[in-house]
Parts: C-alpha cells; sequence; structure tokens
C-alpha cells in the first residue's frame, strides 16, 4: 500500500503504507538487512534511500500547493481538480520506478535535493498550467528546507507505525504476567543478597511503571520542522513578496504536515528535538536492559524455565542447555541502539556557523538505530512468551530465608519500645544461619502483647511480603 497524504489549504494528513523490499541477506553488511531482516521490513519504505526520496517528494509537492492556495502571490493561480489529482497522484502513487528515475537524475546533477525538483519537474510535463507551476517549485526553499521536514516525517513515521505499537505489545504482555503472578512470593536480592521478600509480579509490575513513564516522554517528544529559507530568515520570500505574512504561511504548512514549528533557526533546523527523541528511547533502552539482566538472572536461579521447540540447539556440545539468548540478543541489540542514538544526540545539535554538512551522513542512520531497537523488541516480547514460571524453586528460596523475618521482627520492636531493637536483631542474625526455632525463641522473649506475639511467631518469610500483590494487581 503506498503513503497517502491528502492536501487542501496548505493541510495535510500523512499515511504511511508498506512495501516489502527484497534484499540479499547472505550478502548484506548489515545484521538489520541480514539475518535480522525480517524483524525491521517495516522500517524500509521509512527510513531507507527510496524512503527519503518519497517523502521529499512529498515536502516539495505540498509546498507548492501550499504556494497555490497563498492569495499573497497572484503569479500563482490556485490550481485546477486536475492539476490537484496529478500533483496528489504523484505523491500517493510514488513508486520504486520513481525513485530510481530520481537517482537517474541525480547522477548528472550530484545534488539529491535538486534532483527531486526536476522530477518533478518532468512528472508535470507541459501544458496549460504547468509552466507557472515549475517556475515556483522549491521556492524560497533551501534543500535543508526540503530535508529537515522530510527527516521529521520519518521519525513521526516510524514513532507511530513501528517503535510504539512494538512497546506497547512489550508492555501489554509484563502488564498481564504481573497480574497473573502478583500473588507468587519471591526472595528479594538486595547486593545480590537475601533480602524482605517481594512478589514476581510486582517486580515486573515495577518494569511496566518504569516503562510507562519512559513510553509517554518518548510519545511526547515535539517534532519540530523548519521552513524559512537559506539562513532561516525569509531572504528570498522577503524580496519577492514583501507583503506576504511569510511566517504564518510557513507555519501553516509545517503545522498541515503534523509537525510542530520551530521559527528561529540557521540554515538547518538544530535538531534539539532530534536528541530529545534520541534521549527519550535511550532511557527506554536502558529500562529493557535493566529487565533483561533481571530476567537472565532469574533463569539462571531457576524461578522460570523456558519453553523449549523440539529441534532447537541450546550448545553445540552440551545437549541439555536451554540458554536465555532471546534476552542477551535484546540487551546487545538495545545497546547497539543506544550506541547510535547516543551519537545522534551529542552531534546532531552541532553545526559550524548556519550549518555544515556532518548531519547530514549521520541522519542517514537513523534507520540503523531504529532497525536494532526494533530487533530487541522482538527478543524481548519472544523471550517473554517462552518464559514459564517455576513455583517450586522460588518458593524453595524464600521459605528457609527466616533470617528475612528480622526486619519484621525489629520493627515491631520499635512500636512497643523495646529499646535497641535493631542492635538486638543484628547480634542474634548476622553472620550465622538463622532457623524457624532461633527466630521463634526470640520472639518468645519479647515482652509485647500476646496478640502481637502470636502474629509473629506465625509469620513466615513467604508471607512477608507487605503490600506487593496488591501493587502488582494495580498495575
Amino acid at each position: 500500500m503506498p503513503l497517502r497524504v491528502y492536501h487542501s489549504r496548505c493541510r495535510a494528513e500523512v499515511y504511511t503504507g508498506l512495501q516489502y523490499m527484497k534484499v540479499s541477506t547472505l550478502r548484506a553488511l548489515s545484521p538489520a538487512d541480514g539475518r535480522y531482516a525480517d524483524k525491521a521490513n517495516e522500517l524500509r519504505d521509512i527510513f531507507s534511500e527510496y524512503g527519503l526520496i518519497r517523502f521529499r517528494v512529498l515536502v516539495e509537492v505540498r509546498w507548492l500547493q501550499c504556494l497555490a492556495d497563498e492569495a499573497s502571490i497572484p503569479e500563482l493561480a490556485p490550481l485546477s481538480s486536475v492539476m490537484k489529482d496529478v500533483l496528489n497522484h504523484m505523491v500517493d502513487d510514488f513508486s520504486l520506478d520513481d525513485a530510481e528515475r530520481v537517482k537517474e537524475i541525480e547522477s548528472s546533477t550530484n545534488h539529491d535535493v535538486k534532483a527531486v525538483e526536476y522530477f518533478i519537474r518532468e512528472r508535470l510535463g507541459d501544458g496549460p498550467e504547468t509552466a507557472s507551476l515549475k517556475d515556483f517549485l522549491h521556492f524560497g526553499c533551501t534543500s535543508e528546507d526540503i530535508n529537515n521536514i522530510a527527516y521529521a516525517l520519518m521519525l513521526r513515521s516510524a514513532r507511530a507505525d513501528a517503535i510504539l505499537p512494538r512497546m506497547r505489545d512489550v508492555r501489554a504482555r509484563l502488564q498481564s504476567m504481573a497480574h497473573e503472578h502478583a500473588g507468587i512470593p519471591m526472595l528479594s536480592r538486595t547486593h545480590g543478597q537475601t533480602a524482605s521478600p517481594t512478589t514476581l509480579g510486582k517486580e515486573l509490575a515495577n518494569v511496566v511503571a518504569r516503562l510507562d513513564r519512559a513510553q509517554k516522554q518518548f510519545r511526547d517528544v515535539e517534532i519540530r520542522g523548519k521552513f524559512n529559507g537559506a539562513v532561516g530568515n525569509f531572504n528570498a520570500h522577503a524580496i519577492t513578496y514583501p507583503d506576504a505574512d511569510w511566517p504564518a504561511i510557513s507555519a501553516r504548512f509545517v503545522e498541515s504536515l503534523g509537525l510542530d514549528l520551530n521559527p528561529y533557526t540557521t540554515q538547518i533546523e538544530p535538531h534539539d528535538w532530534t536528541a530529545e527523541y534520541a534521549h527519550a528511547l535511550m532511557r527506554y533502552n536502558t529500562i529493557l536492559i535493566d529487565m533483561c539482566r533481571d530476567i537472565w538472572g532469574y533463569v539462571s536461579l531457576g524461578y522460570f524455565t523456558q519453553k523449549v521447540a523440539k529441534n532447537e540447539v541450546g550448545s553445540s556440545t552440551m545437549p541439555h542447555k536451554v540458554n536465555p539468548i532471546d534476552f542477551e540478543n535484546a540487551e546487545g541489540n538495545l545497546g547497539l541502539a543506544n550506541a547510535l542514538l547516543g551519537h545522534f544526540a551529542e552531534k546532531l545539535p552541532i553545526s559550524r556557523w548556519q550549518r555544515d554538512l556532518t548531519d547530514s551522513t549521520v541522519q542517514r542512520n537513523f534507520g540503523v538505530a531504529t532497525a536494532y531497537l526494533l530487533i530487541a523488541l522482538a527478543s524481548v516480547t519472544k523471550g517473554l512468551g517462552k518464559l514459564q514460571v517455576n513455583a517450586d524453586a522460588i518458593s524453595a528460596d524464600v521459605s528457609e530465608a527466616w533470617e528475612v523475618l528480622a526486619e519484621a521482627v525489629q520493627s515491631v520492636m520499635r512500636r512497643y519500645g523495646i529499646p535497641e531493637p535493631y542492635e538486638k536483631l543484628k547480634a542474634l542474625t548476622r553472620g550465622q544461619a538463622v532457623t524457624k526455632e532461633l527466630l521463634q525463641e526470640f520472639i518468645g522473649t519479647l515482652e509485647i502483647p500476646d496478640e502481637e506475639k502470636k502474629r509473629l511467631l506465625e509469620l513466615t518469610p513467604d508471607a512477608y511480603t507487605g503490600l506487593a500483590s496488591d501493587l502488582a494487581g494495580d498495575i
């Protein structure tokens, strides 16, 4: 399904369709186009060279249509219905053959954006309306006016159509697991040591809460665009049509594409919002890395087993192994995504004077970073789907950890004014094995109300989980 963008009075809606483009995976330089190609297919029409050309054509055409709607430009008559259809068709049905033609033109112009302009001129042909239209193609624009809007639309489309849906899938699976396992007591391990029990569901709920916040921050990043000429001052616009309200026209145009206007720029949009976009993704990815490492550890402890496929091999030499490879794969790809995203955030907002070209080659890698993220999200989703709770292993750990009740006992002692409660429990429990008998004998000596003493004597490690189950159920 091709890209659909409909235009009226400088208003446009952008819908991105997806086309599958076959690649030779065995000879691909990048795993995103090789081993993991199927996990990044939905990005190909967005971030590929084809996608960039397609969005450039969109911007050029929509700007031409916007100018034709502008009463302050009398030399450009309003478009006929036929010409509107011609221009909309040029965008809506942009094809791989069209992109190839643009590349052919670029081979002689040696300028990628100018090649797009010449392509549109070529497609307009010769007719009663086309002469004036061709004169106003790319009017007042520098290449970066076209490029910054194109990249903004690409990142907007990737966020809405590829990244956020995958994020929601991961969140939904974790939430379901948090609810399902809300009441399963589990030993905590602060600093790697036994600590007050929690529940398996509550630990998953913690991740859901963190991801919710990070996902919202990413979703709410303002995607900005500039359309103000060679150095950001409407120089050519104002000298040609001094009575036109160019800041207002520019704002209408940028906002018609679903973007937020940046009115103060040099030749380039300064990419601050792109850094925010990258940083928001990095924070989300870091939370997932943390989760992957924790689940890896729980698999190692036997808290989780993994569903196995009949013919799957865990080790080339050890037949018994079922490795947590999905979480390892996700961690590695999240790290790769973050490395690129970090470079985007650090590099792109920096440009010498009114512009240099260092941003151009870097922006072409947006799709690579996003591909690694999608690969990771696919691995996380697959890994979570393979997990099976080993309730016996979890219970065996927590039920024998009587030392964790030292916190409960000393806290009740504080309530009833028994002196030095922490110190007494420290002397009783630290550096030695704590058994049920040892702890209950100590509780029996406490001068506290009988009902409180009875409650402490009946307390077991797996019952000492506070409000964990409720908190997990509420996420």
